[in-house]
């Protein structure tokens, strides 16, 4: 989001207020379903808006269905040890994200974000559907089996080959559409409008907080009927919450806005590289001599120009025009691969300055991955019934979503007021990442010190039967509302600024570079996890996390990561006040720069 309108644009807001004669169409190039300019008064905005926030809830609703009780699903349905389930769903929870570089992919050069969302939800509710399927008629031996006293028994390979099939369908549907939906819903708000631009930001913290809302049904209802073995009534409650949310998305088809597809972003950006190399003994220009393709020669029709910046001067050798340049661009035939214009090259730029932003969300990803399946893992080892109610260990996420749910309105109502009136402006998306980092922390330090605790009163005889701890469930509540109240300044904040700070043509490779770091996190944390037990098992000790959590250490695992995020924060602080905005062009023709970029 641009940060500060300038006063032409100002001036072309009151303008359009006293018109009355013609429909006032959007700034930002947006255009309806038949291609055609799109209207303020009947596309986009809030009803859009609204019916993509429905939209989110919903598949969410569906995804976390089955993701949140998976490890419990592989322990007791496939018989799976506590270490090899973790690093199961950790692997299938990054290969999730990873298909949102395909979904971004797609959205940006071919299909548009409409199309691409659609596709992946039916991709999506089909996966449910035929988990849920395989579940009922294959998994679930003998019948009522998967609760926590009647494990299913040993299953063949065609049928875990079904299971797998399944759930990977679910991660390719809900993976490629996650990233284009959250982007898909920013485009209904013209940031270039005042009154628009403002609510675009809104839009961010909504969408984070319907997502965690939707996963609130899955934590408890959900996730306690699974809990007592009932898993394909859960399955095929995702699958039709996962049909509701196409039908709803379709329905709203004509009041959307879109931008139209830029072409292979993979192209352009190598043309940049080719093209710098090609005249890497050329002399550095000013920037008014680089070289800016005229409106009918951009390649990206929707793309605002992004001005020239000094850094990475190499890639400034791609616009600079030499004589066969002049000569070519006199005859009118432009070679991509030896000259290109500034902003193509900007693009470039600002990617590479996003990069060692982008690493170093990684490993609070790592800790955020630990709530879908160590934190679940050390709930079931602890005491879970309270008057003979028994508390599912994953629906304690549910204080997670409540700790997002109060931190949301805590921070648009009272935190962002009172630094506005202190700092004359408010934190950063960058700064609220560090706050993030520096609670996830906090969190790692609270689930060590909780485990330590729970090793006391723990019996070493029996991993999961009742009473193997005294110690209640309860105590896991403060690491699962610090989680909460990081992903309020980390994720919200990284959803905003990647959104800002890609390129008008790749916006939604900039929603995917936030999955695709949870992605990475949740392949570290398998591999972690991994290194951890090989290392750390002998013949004296089964490891820190072996299948009698009584007998392990996995306080030593949170402490670990504790400290890792401690370096991370350290690092990140360094490169986040190094960080310099791009500046764009608007369409009104005034300059914007995105939000501050320090981080102290």
């Amino acid at each position: 989001m641009a940060g500060g309108l300038q006063s032409p644009r100002k001036a072309k807001f009151e303008e359009e207020e006293e018109e009355d004669e013609a429909p006032c169409i959007t700034w930002d190039g947006t255009v309806d379903r038949h291609g055609c300019p799109a209207t303020r008064a009947s596309t986009g905005k809030w009803p859009a808006g609204i019916i993509i926030l429905l939209n989110q809830g919903l598949a969410t609703l569906a995804f976390f269905g089955v993701g949140v009780n998976l490890v419990l699903f592989l322990t007791r349905v496939l018989q799976q040890d506590n270490a090899k389930a973790a690093n199961t769903v950790s692997k299938w929870t990054g290969t999730v994200y990873i298909f949102s570089l395909v979904g971004a992919f797609l959205s940006d050069s071919y299909w548009g974000r409409y199309k691409t969302c659609a596709i992946f939800q039916l991709i999506f509710a089909l996966g449910l559907a035929s988990l849920s399927l395989s579940s009922y008629l294959f998994l679930l031996e003998p019948r009522g089996c998967g609760s926590q006293e009647l494990p299913c028994s040993r299953h063949s390979g065609f049928q875990e080959a079904m299971f797998y099939m399944s759930i990977y369908m679910i991660a390719l549907g809900y993976g490629g559409y996650q990233p284009n939906i959250a982007t898909f819903g920013a485009d209904q708000f013209d940031e270039e409008h005042p009154e628009e631009g403002h609510s675009k930001v809104s839009f961010f913290s909504y969408f984070y907080l319907v997502l965690n809302l939707g996963s609130l049904v899955s934590n408890t209802v959900l996730g306690y009927y699974e809990n007592l073995g009932m898993w394909a009534f859960g399955f095929w409650a995702s699958a039709g919450s996962a049909l509701a949310a196409l039908i709803l998305f379709l329905a709203g088809t004509p009041r959307y806005r879109h931008f139209k597809p830029n072409g292979n972003p993979f192209a352009r950006f190598c043309q940049v590289i080719v093209a710098a190399v090609k005249k890497c003994r050329a002399p550095i220009s000013r920037s008014q001599e680089l070289y800016e393709a005229e409106a009918e020669e951009k390649s990206g029709c929707n793309s605002r120009k992004i001005l020239h910046t000094n850094g990475f001067k190499f890639l400034d050798r791609a616009a600079y025009i030499n004589p066969r340049d002049l000569a070519d661009r006199r005859l009118g035939q432009v070679d991509p691969w030896h000259l290109c214009p500034v902003t193509q090259v900007e693009e470039v730029k600002c990617i590479l300055r996003l990069f060692p932003i982008w690493l170093c969300t990684i490993i609070y990803s790592v800790v955020f991955t630990q709530m879908a399946s160590l934190f679940v893992e050390q709930g079931a080892a602890m005491k879970n019934t309270v008057r003979g109610f028994q508390i599912p260990p994953a629906s304690m996420s549910t204080f997670d979503i409540l700790s997002v749910a109060c931190f949301i309105f805590l921070y648009r109502r009272v935190l962002d007021p009172f630094v506005r009136r202190i700092m004359k402006k408010g934190l950063t998306e960058l700064q609220r990442m560090g706050i993030g980092l520096a609670i996830a922390v906090a969190a790692m330090l609270s689930a060590g010190f909780v485990e330590c605790y729970r090793l006391k009163h723990a019996r070493t005889d029996c991993p999961h039967c009742e009473g193997s701890s005294s110690v209640s469930i309860f105590w896991q509540a403060p690491q699962y509302m610090l989680i909460g109240a990081s992903e309020v300044f980390m994720y919200v904040g990284q959803l905003e600024f990647f959104n800002a700070q890609a390129p008008d043509a790749l916006k939604s490779f900039g929603s995917a570079l936030c999955m695709t770091s949870m992605s990475l996190g949740n392949f570290v944390s398998s591999l972690m996890v991994t290194v951890v037990m090989r290392f750390s098992t002998n013949h004296h000790m089964p490891g820190w996390i072996p299948g009698n959590l009584n007998k392990g250490h996995l306080d030593r695992f949170f402490f670990l990561l504790a400290g890792l995020t401690t370096v991370d924060l350290a690092i990140y602080v360094i490169y986040a006040r190094l960080y310099k905005s791009s500046k764009m062009e608007g369409r009104g023709g005034d300059s914007s720069q995105h939000s501050s970029n320090n981080v102290v």
